[in-house]
């Protein structure tokens, strides 16, 4: 491919990006999409085929970032505790969440998919979604005791994810003053997720350590 080509793919991609993650995949004409790039309209078709085409590409270049996130958070936790590899995990995933920088369309994007998931979400579930709960589920399981497949370890897993995905999105305008004191300030949110996350997966130890006991305790006839 020519070095104009490649540019005008590039373009189109980048500009593609930023259009359906500010407003979904329906709302976005191939028209628009050129205009923003500079482009020809004919070139969608001449560089990825069509709009949905288009699409995959955009959500295989938000995977590859996401992939990055998953092996910046294991490799920030490597060789730590179970408590400080899941501090590390939510340190990086948050703050990347939250960044403002050139990535920040993908949090969006992916909001998109949550609330109405097209069939490229598959990719993200199998090359994304799914390694990282399998990491999250062997951390998880070590501080609370329990299995990485045990459904309380999944939901322990959801519940973070979920918290650091509602940080991530912005306050409604009418939001409390207080609120936004708080939410401007990344490293409390990031200590807040972590440390309240710790404390329910070590309350779930606490419990399965009652059970456990209850079951050892002999029975008089």
């Amino acid at each position: 491919m020519a070095g104009g080509d490649r540019a005008t793919r590039r373009r189109i991609l980048d500009q593609a990006a930023a259009l359906f993650a500010e407003r979904g995949f329906e709302k976005v004409t191939v028209r628009e999409i050129c205009r923003a790039a500079r482009a020809n309209v004919a070139a969608v078709n001449y560089h990825f085929g069509d709009k949905r085409s288009l699409y995959v590409a955009v959500v295989k270049m938000a995977i590859e970032i996401m992939r990055e996130t998953n092996e910046l958070s294991v490799e920030a936790g490597r060789g730590a505790s179970p408590d400080d590899q899941l501090r590390a995990y939510v340190r990086v995933f948050l703050t990347r969440l939250m960044s403002t920088g050139r990535h920040s369309w993908i949090h969006k994007l992916m909001t998109h998919e949550l609330e109405s998931p097209s069939d490229a979400f598959d990719l993200v579930i199998r090359e994304v979604i799914e390694p990282r709960h399998k990491y999250l589920a062997t951390i998880i399981g070590s501080i609370s005791g329990l299995p990485p497949d045990d459904p309380r370890v999944t939901l322990a897993g959801v519940s973070l994810q979920a918290q650091c995905l509602l940080f991530a999105r912005p306050l409604p305008r009418k939001a409390p003053a207080a609120w936004r004191t708080v939410m401007d300030d990344v490293e409390r949110i990031v200590a807040h997720v972590a440390e309240f996350s710790l404390a329910g997966m070590r309350a779930l130890r606490s419990e399965s350590d009652r059970i456990e006991a209850r079951v050892r305790i002999p029975v008089k006839l």
